[in-house]
């Protein structure tokens, strides 16, 4: 079996447990892990939306009669560890 190299490297780990002293800083309900999670959701889906309208944000709309972005409204990610805004 061929081991890939994973993206996530050791200094990025060490740089998001700077703060780590208890559990809590990881799985906590500010901690890391949920910080983590909310912030790749969220450059998944722009870049999901991205894809699918074909330009991004803020840059004009080359047919307007296509989709466009309109504005930007609060999500629930249900997930193992629980129910967190993105």
């Amino acid at each position: 079996m061929i081991k890939t190299k994973s993206p996530i490297t050791e200094e990025f780990l060490d740089q998001l447990l700077t703060n780590y002293q208890k559990s809590e800083n990881l799985i906590g309900a500010d901690g890391a892990l949920k910080q983590l999670t909310n912030k790749l959701v969220e450059r998944a889906l722009d870049a999901e939306l991205t894809h699918h309208l074909g330009h991004d944000k803020h840059e004009s709309v080359s047919n307007p009669a296509s989709n466009t972005r309109n504005g930007f409204s609060r999500k629930r990610l249900k997930g193992e560890l629980d129910r967190q805004p993105i």
